[in-house]
């Protein structure tokens, strides 16, 4: 809390502050920003450095120094936002997935959301299966080394690039087979759109898991996708809601509710429980924006939503910017020559695992470099596939809530399905990144032999997932020595009725602040005059001409005394003045 304070005085003192975006191909862009300025400024100098139009689709994240991400908001200004100390360090990130990325209008667009993906499946968000997984990984090699050549890539070559968070020596060689027999010919343009339309087809696409947990303690990741809400346990789909079919997003404390109506007029009720409070209005916030984004036709549509169904409770938030639909019909007006790309290369590292994430946007002609290392990815444990799904609460024509069976529960949305295969689970993609800070390859190699979940340094970016094993904040941990978060549970008795307490008081302070303010509107209006009939009955009664002759009137008379009193200084003030420029010509 003091070093909070005193961050606040330090920014409170400077007029400009240093600030460093790091970009999708982990380039760092660096600038000076005012103290006034609003995230808008910030995110059209990004723009305008990339070239970017089709900008609509991304954002600026950043992580505060409790390591809860938050998307930065562009109607606000920026310092008011970070709670860390200059220079602010945040990334740019794909925000809203493009339902259909092969639409995209200029190439330039479809190579960062290609970037973003490459970066997704690598950390694991991007969930499927092996023959999957070998055919998006077979497209990134074709697109950033180029065809197969026996005398530049000898055998075991793709062995020596990591496309995933681990992967086995038979995916390689299948990754390195449709490399050799299936791909050969294709631009890195056809590579990458074929990339995409392979991803955007995956159940995954466009998955940022949120880590909660259950009415029941199991863990689970909520994710917002361009076609609607998706609840993931292990590598299943236990839930889905189109967007259309979700009507409410609501969250309190800890707690995190989605209203949703389906068919035969079933309402459906889904309940979660984030670590913090913090992670759970950020979950709140992004559903709300994701849900604007792609179900409304227009952005005049758009309206403040609150958390709370009482309007003197809870968080209030609107979605600031343009919607799918209209983003689809101003990418369709550009009309300009295609932005030339830099596109990077893999880069093979013997004593490091290397992979790329990057291009290089400028306007020389197209090269292939890269040396960004990673830390040590050997020895992360394959995470434990869930197999509970989660308990429903279902309102069905007035009836009470009431906890549904597990065969009942994959029915709300869809049937449960399978994903991916044993290898991939969404917990990957909650793998602890620095802040601020790097650490070193020893440190990584000695928490992958620990069997905790190794920091990937190739991230380089201010988003952190859940905290690490140690770490204030952090979770539990399991029996093969990973995090789990602590405070996915439910409320306990005293927390709940702390909260109650809280809000009786605050429904008290506010029926006592509407009710004086109520009372002086009467007064004022009696005192006025409108002759009505309801007023006129008040001026006639005892009471109100007591109050009028005994404290209202001198009352009234104290304040005009005050006024004429401070009128007279002022007057006298003026003379003065006047007085002192007659005389001084006279001197």
């Amino acid at each position: 809390m003091l070093s909070r304070f005193m961050s606040g005085s330090i920014r409170n003192l400077e007029r400009e502050y240093n600030c460093t975006v790091r970009l999708l191909d982990d380039t760092e862009y660096t600038c000076t920003i005012q103290r006034d300025a609003k995230g808008q400024y910030l995110f059209d100098l990004i723009c305008h450095h990339l070239n970017l139009l089709e900008k609509d689709y991304f954002g600026i994240r950043y992580v505060d120094p409790d390591k809860q991400r938050h998307w930065l908001e562009v109607t606000k200004s920026i310092p008011k936002q970070m709670k860390s100390q200059p220079p602010f360090t945040m990334c740019l990130r794909v925000k809203f997935y493009p339902p259909d990325p092969a639409a995209l209008k200029e190439e330039i667009t479809r190579y960062l959301v290609f970037l973003q993906i490459k970066r997704d499946l690598y950390h694991g968000r991007l969930l499927c299966k092996t023959s999957d997984a070998a055919m998006l990984a077979a497209h990134i090699l074709q697109a950033e080394i180029g065809d197969y050549d026996p005398g530049k890539h000898p055998e075991g070559y793709s062995s020596k690039f990591q496309f995933f968070p681990k992967h086995s020596e038979k995916l390689e060689r299948r990754i390195a087979d449709i490399h050799k027999t299936e791909l050969i010919g294709q631009t890195p343009e056809t590579s990458e759109l074929n990339f995409l339309q392979k991803a955007q087809s995956l159940e995954t696409y466009g998955v940022d898991p949120h880590p909660c947990k259950d009415v029941s303690g199991n863990p689970a990741f909520l994710a917002f996708t361009p076609f609607g809400f998706v609840v993931l346990q292990g590598n299943k789909r236990v839930h889905f809601l189109k967007w259309h079919e979700v009507t409410k997003l609501k969250f309190e404390g800890k707690t995190f509710h989605i209203y949703a109506n389906q068919k035969e007029d079933k309402k459906i009720i889904l309940t979660y429980f984030a670590p913090t409070p913090e992670a759970c209005k950020h979950l709140w916030k992004c559903g709300v924006e994701n849900q604007a984004f792609y179900k409304l036709e227009k952005s005049s549509q758009v309206r403040t939503v609150s958390s709370s169904n009482l309007f003197f409770k809870g968080s209030r938030f609107r979605y600031s910017g343009r919607v799918a639909k209209e983003v689809m019909e101003q990418s369709a007006k550009i009309k300009r020559e295609p932005p030339e790309i830099h596109r990077a290369g893999l880069v093979p590292s013997r004593s490091c695992p290397s992979i790329t994430h990057g291009p290089r946007l400028s306007s020389v002609p197209r090269t292939r470099r890269r040396a960004v290392h990673i830390s040590i990815m050997e020895g992360l444990e394959s995470l434990r596939d869930s197999a509970h799904s989660t308990p429903v609460r279902s309102v069905s024509h007035g009836d009470s809530f009431m906890t549904r069976s597990r065969s009942q529960a994959a029915d709300v949305g869809g049937s449960t399905s399978i994903i991916s295969d044993e290898a991939y689970s969404p917990s990957d993609s909650v793998l602890p990144t620095p802040v601020a800070e790097h650490r070193s390859v020893e440190h990584a190699a000695a928490a992958a032999a620990n069997g905790a979940s190794g920091s990937i340094q190739e991230e380089k970016e201010s988003e952190a997932g859940t905290p690490t094993a140690g770490e204030p904040g952090g979770g539990e941990v399991d029996g093969g020595g990973r995090a789990t978060p602590r405070a996915g549970a439910p409320l306990s008795e005293v927390e709940q009725a702390n909260k109650f307490v809280l809000s009786v008081l605050r429904l008290l302070l506010v029926t006592v602040g509407l009710l004086f303010a109520l009372l002086l509107l009467l007064i004022v209006l009696t005192e006025s005059d409108l002759d009505v009939a309801f007023l006129s009955d008040i001026r006639q009664t005892p009471e109100f001409e007591q109050f009028h002759s005994e404290y209202f009137c001198p009352l009234r008379r104290w304040f005009a005394c005050r006024l004429r009193w401070a009128g007279g200084l002022l007057l006298e003030e003026e003379r003065a003045g006047a007085a002192e420029e007659e005389s001084a010509p006279a001197e």
